[in-house]
């Protein structure tokens, strides 16, 4: 990988785009530490200081590297725009018309882009009045002695430019990462989302270091790193496993020329869903908390919420996140995989799988092949979302949204390995000697 990295410093072009792309993330990181208009930002540190997130608020929080609760300009980050194109794919499979543009190719792409924008400024908007609401009524640090005080104006033109310059940071994040997928490197969106997460890592094991007992710490630290080290190793092991199935084409003559005959393959990736699964997991496990929160009932069922499904080391909050990591990893493969069109397109360009018949039973033989790699997939899932929680309970108070923790691996993980992927092939290009030795 470092090894990637110096032969494109070495190439003219590469070094621009990479050097586009630091410049990006380097604007980025200071909107994240620009407080809103109308927020007291030193009572925010205070609180910051005093109180501890989890659920959705603390994967929202990871997500936009720390700047959430700082209710900075960028405080949303990439988070709405994730929801929305989430919510696009799903309505894809829902929705006749987004499924005849889906298949027109790059104007349907580009099309259902531009709906992606749309949703993502409506859910700005909507996360952004939450937010902001949430910070007026001191519930966003619910353990903090000036909590209500960090929006002093709690005025309806204070709050509207507040949500309107979230809304307008959002904007921003998204134009940047178009910026990076157009004229940097790798996917800009999934840079952002990388940036923002490696961004909460050095702070985060620094507490682990500070609230250590051995070795004022460091037998703690070390041991935190080394962990995480062999999750990475496991993360990638995976990551790149797959299962191809063949595929061969049948020869054809079209004047004097042959076409097909060639064998190719079928990649299914063991783990299909990605980290999908796991977000959507942690947005619904949130929502009892969430209720009880807002409703501020002391009735029976609130304070059996809160003993079994707030903090993240209960054993009944541990069952039902694996199983629900399981069931949307199953959900989500079988909305974003559809075996039945595959099988048509092989069987339009003459193309089938050595052993099995075109048509119906090779689509019935792809749902089978998913289904048995799915199975190991959702259950790699869960135990990587889970075992750092609690191999490291011990560290610093772990909890799903811990640095080493399974959302944060799986996506510095998947993003690190196809910007790699991407800087090789374009050295490939560019170092391509072919015919010409």
């Amino acid at each position: 990988m470092f090894t990637a990295f110096a032969r494109a410093f070495k190439t003219p072009d590469l070094r621009k785009k990479l050097l586009f792309t630091l410049g990006i993330i380097v604007i980025y990181r200071l909107g994240a530490h620009i407080p809103a208009p109308g927020v007291d930002y030193a009572k925010v540190q205070q609180c910051i200081d005093q109180s501890d997130s989890g659920g959705l608020l603390g994967l929202m929080q990871m997500f936009s590297g720390g700047a959430l609760l700082q209710i900075t300009i960028f405080a949303l980050g990439i988070m709405p725009y994730i929801t929305a194109s989430i919510i696009l794919q799903l309505l894809t499979v829902v929705i006749p018309r987004l499924e005849a543009l889906k298949k027109e190719g790059q104007s349907g792409t580009a099309k259902i882009t531009q709906y992606t924008r749309y949703l993502t400024i409506a859910l700005a908007v909507l996360q952004g009045t939450g937010l902001v609401a949430t910070a007026r009524s001191g519930a966003l640090f619910q353990n903090c002695t000036v909590g209500d005080q960090i929006v002093a104006d709690k005025s309806i033109f204070t709050t509207l430019v507040m949500v309107i310059t979230m809304t307008a940071g959002t904007a921003a994040v998204m134009w940047l990462g178009e910026l990076i997928t157009d004229k940097g490197i790798g996917n800009g969106m999934s840079i952002l989302m990388f940036i923002s997460i490696a961004a909460t890592f050095p702070g985060a094991l620094w507490a682990i270091k500070e609230s250590g007992k051995l070795a004022d710490g460091w037998i703690e630290f070390g041991t935190v790193i080394l962990i995480g080290f062999v999750m990475v190793a496991l993360v990638v092991f995976v990551e790149q496993a797959q299962r191809r199935i063949p595929v061969q084409y049948a020869k054809r003559m079209i004047g004097r020329r042959s076409y097909g005959g060639t064998s190719t393959y079928i990649p299914l990736k063991v783990n299909q869903a990605g980290v999908i699964p796991v977000i959507f997991a942690s947005s619904l496990l949130f929502i009892p908390s969430l209720i009880v929160q807002f409703s501020g009932s002391t009735a029976g069922w609130a304070t059996w919420i809160q003993d079994h499904f707030v903090t993240g080391n209960h054993p009944y909050y541990i069952s039902v996140y694996f199983v629900l990591i399981v069931f949307f990893a199953f959900f989500y493969v079988a909305i974003s995989f559809n075996p039945d069109e595959v099988a048509d397109n092989m069987k339009k360009y003459g193309g089938f799988i050595p052993g099995i018949r075109a048509g119906r039973p090779t689509a019935e033989y792809l749902s089978y092949v998913l289904n048995r790699i799915t199975w190991p997939g959702s259950l790699y899932l869960g135990l990587i979302a889970l075992v750092p929680t609690m191999a490291l309970a011990g560290f610093g108070g772990a909890n799903q949204n811990f640095p080493f923790g399974g959302t944060s691996i799986l996506i510095i993980v998947g993003v690190g390995l196809e910007t790699v992927k991407q800087i090789e092939s374009q050295l490939q290009q560019r170092n391509y000697e072919g015919f010409l030795r």
